[in-house]
């Protein structure tokens, strides 16, 4: 049994854990323009210590920090933990007489805790990843007014996090490219076998793209690049993975469901693309794509299993004629 009240679990947890690892910042060193939201924040609240803490499933994690040795603590001990469940800023004025933390190690130890106040890092999609949070080793409390600016403060550091992910997507589709499909396919990978959920994956290419450049023009191939990933967005749940992985070449992680469900999104697709109206809607072309489909398999030893059995699967498709799905099933 712990010496300390165990910590709630939001509602969203496990979309909220996936997002966290979507932003690419695990681990990751911290950089000048959060040392300065930290250095305005502690010069606001004249706290000696200040942090922007991210929390996954079983440790909050520093990306950056002020007035504090470690660089994580186990979940359990977070008081961010507490913070991520609500919207809105969470405050301690005195540890000491709060249940939840008053046998808590960062309390009656180093850094001796008596006064917290956690601000959530909230994604555009209303995850919290982890708080800007405030604190001393003196009970205090904080005004409304202080509350928003800590609020609007952790709005600020939210937005670094989303530059430092958009600047790695692609620049025209606004997808991830191929080094994040792999990380975040192997962490799904990961996450379905212990879990024991289905996975999905389609790689599909666009047929034509060429033939759309060479007639309309690059802006016009670019157009229906976005086009097509608006749409296939339309055909996703929020928990799946989407990634340019090519020049016409695409990649959906499709998260939770199994081979019957996946080819008829897979067909739907297709039949949609088929139907996309573009600058071409008045001549005779039609865009077409080329899938090939795949699901986890007991014998799989890793993710690149999935993605060589999908790449087999799509040249099996462009071989019998294009603009179909073709799916392998088995194992490698």
């Amino acid at each position: 049994m712990a010496p300390y009240p165990a910590y709630p679990v939001p509602a969203d947890e496990n979309q909220r854990l996936r997002e966290l690892e979507r932003y690419g910042i695990l681990d990751a060193d911290s950089d000048e323009h959060f040392d300065r939201i930290l250095d305005l924040t502690a010069a606001i609240f004249q706290t000696p210590i200040v942090a922007i803490s991210l929390v996954e499933a079983d440790r909050q994690w520093f990306l950056a920090k002020r007035g504090l040795e470690v660089r994580e603590t186990p979940r359990e001990m977070a008081f961010c933990a507490h913070a991520i469940v609500h919207d809105e800023v969470m405050v301690v004025p005195d540890a000491r007489a709060d249940e939840r933390f008053r046998s808590n190690p960062l309390v009656f130890a180093d850094p001796h805790i008596r006064f917290y106040a956690g601000a959530p890092l909230q994604t555009p999609e209303g995850h919290n990843l982890g708080t800007l949070c405030v604190i001393d080793r003196e009970p205090r409390d904080l005004s409304p007014k202080h509350r928003e600016l800590l609020h609007r403060l952790a709005q600020l550091a939210m937005r670094e996090l989303e530059l430092r992910r958009l600047a790695h997507l692609c620049p025209i589709t606004g997808l991830p490219t191929r080094h994040a499909f792999l990380s975040i396919g192997t962490r799904e990978f990961e996450r379905a076998r212990h879990d024991q959920h289905p996975l999905s994956l389609l790689l599909f290419d666009l047929d034509n793209l060429r033939l759309i450049n060479n007639r309309w023009g690059h802006l016009a191939g670019d157009q229906v690049l976005t086009d097509v990933v608006q749409l296939a967005r339309t055909f996703l749940q929020e928990q799946d993975f989407a990634a340019r992985l090519g020049d016409g070449e695409f990649a959906l992680l499709l998260v939770g469901i199994g081979p019957d469900q996946a080819m008829a999104l897979a067909d739907g697709l297709r039949t949609a693309v088929a139907h996309m109206p573009g600058v071409y809607s008045h001549s005779d072309f039609r865009l077409h794509i080329s899938g090939g489909l795949t699901v986890l398999a007991p014998a799989d030893r890793g993710f690149t299993d999935l993605i060589q059995r999908a790449e087999r699967a799509l040249e099996l498709a462009k071989g019998n004629g294009r603009n179909q799905i073709a799916s392998l099933f088995d194992g490698p």
